[in-house]
């Protein structure tokens, strides 16, 4: 077993980049302002890279910037531009999927570490001794592949060359998020960071047959909402920590740079436990169902295990129930705690009053659950709720509270 793994979230913009450190992730890979496959996400400016590479290697963490759209021809004046304000940015990888970008890149920035992106489709061991000898140090395989066909393909490459896969998170119906439906509906380019996900619409379906494939009918689920043929469940193996880490995936990676601030402690901190157990003692580990309800308070469609263990025609992986799951109330953060008196101040994200029933979420911890009481603003005058974004209450709280904690409802 690889002991020298890693964890490796989403960073959609700083806020979302802190929780991630601060909840154990070991890397998290984030976007400029373009070439990133999130364009959508709220990103960093180049001085917000610098930035937010600072941050993270004071808190030994590493950061890896997504340049992994597909330029076209008129794009490489600006992608020649961007690439070279990324001089002295100590990045310690840069994810990249084209081969075009991959050569400029090694042309302006041969200090920085590549990785190659699942937007390649990495299927196999040729494929990453192929990319290898471009350069690539990391490949981020095809999330089509099997736990089996991974096993495989780490016996026939160099012990140099790293692989990365997902283990959490959205999934695509196309080929490792490959598509083309969102250009062909909207106009807008799924493959420059675009996607406005037609596979999660509602469809409605008149006149189904399947003449030509008897023997595999296409499963209909129907609501009043329409139906959901091409909406894929979400990735989760939280409940295969072993196989993971026995694998020899070195990086495992969850989705979600368009997720909460929430979401991305949330599913750190799970992974980063489940981890964290497994490693300290192999033999004694268990699944504790705990750590999958904390990923079911997040934002989320129906869980599968993905391809790890099914075919990719498996018509499983598609979703049976309407749209997201919800994820519980994000209610505040942490700013401080007085042990004292055992009272925490926190900042409000959504209301929240006195006898509401909150739990608090510490990394290294599942949510803990304790009733407010003795609510006051930050001048010390009792108040029974917090209504507004942004305002600052005191409440006592029953467990040490850590700077950056999180109340959920």
């Amino acid at each position: 077993m690889n002991k020298n793994i890693e964890l490796l979230s989403p960073a959609g913009n700083r806020e979302k980049m802190e929780s991630a450190v601060r909840y154990g992730a070991d890397a998290v890979y984030f976007a400029g302002n373009m070439f990133g496959m999130r364009a959508a996400a709220d990103n960093f400016d180049t001085e917000g890279i610098f930035d937010a590479v600072k941050y993270c290697h004071e808190h030994n963490v590493k950061a890896y910037l997504t340049v992994n759209t597909m330029p076209r021809e008129s794009d490489y004046p600006e992608l020649k531009r961007f690439l070279s304000s990324l001089k002295g940015s100590d990045l310690d990888a840069l994810i990249v999927a084209d081969v075009g970008v991959i050569a400029l890149a090694k042309e302006l920035l041969p200090e920085i570490p590549l990785h190659l992106s699942t937007q390649s489709s990495v299927l196999s061991s040729a494929a990453c001794r192929a990319y290898s000898e471009m350069g690539i140090c990391r490949i981020v395989l095809a999330r089509e592949l099997s736990l089996a066909e991974i096993i495989e393909i780490k016996r026939n490459i160099p012990d140099s060359l790293e692989l990365e896969a997902f283990i959490h998170g959205s999934m695509c119906v196309s080929y490792s998020g490959r598509c083309l439906l969102s250009e062909h509906f909207t106009g807008r380019d799924a493959n420059n960071g675009k996607c406005t996900q037609p596979c999660r619409w509602n469809y409605h379906l008149y006149n189904i047959t399947e003449e030509k494939r008897p023997d595999m009918p296409l499963p209909i689920i129907q609501s009043d909402e329409g139906t959901f043929v091409m909406s894929s469940k979400d990735l989760c193996m939280i409940e295969h920590i072993p196989e993971l880490l026995n694998s020899g995936i070195t990086s495992f990676k969850i989705e979600g740079r368009m997720k909460s601030a929430y979401y991305t402690a949330v599913t750190a901190n799970a992974y980063r436990m489940a981890f964290d157990r497994y490693l300290q003692n192999p033999v004694a580990y268990e699944n504790d169902p705990l750590l999958l309800r904390e990923l079911e308070s997040v934002s989320h469609r129906e869980y599968s295990t993905g391809y790890f263990f099914t075919n990719p025609m498996d018509r499983a992986q598609i979703c049976t129930k309407d749209g997201y799951l919800r994820e519980k109330a994000y209610i505040a953060v942490a700013l401080g705690y007085d042990a004292e008196s055992k009272t925490a101040t926190f900042i409000q994200r959504n209301k929240v009053s006195v006898n509401d029933t909150v739990e608090l979420i510490t990394p290294g911890k599942v949510g803990r659950a304790f009733t407010l009481t003795d609510m006051t603003d930050e001048k010390g005058t009792p108040i029974k709720s917090a209504p507004h974004p942004n305002m600052i209450f005191c409440v006592k709280v029953p467990f040490e509270v850590k700077e950056g904690d999180i109340l959920r409802m």
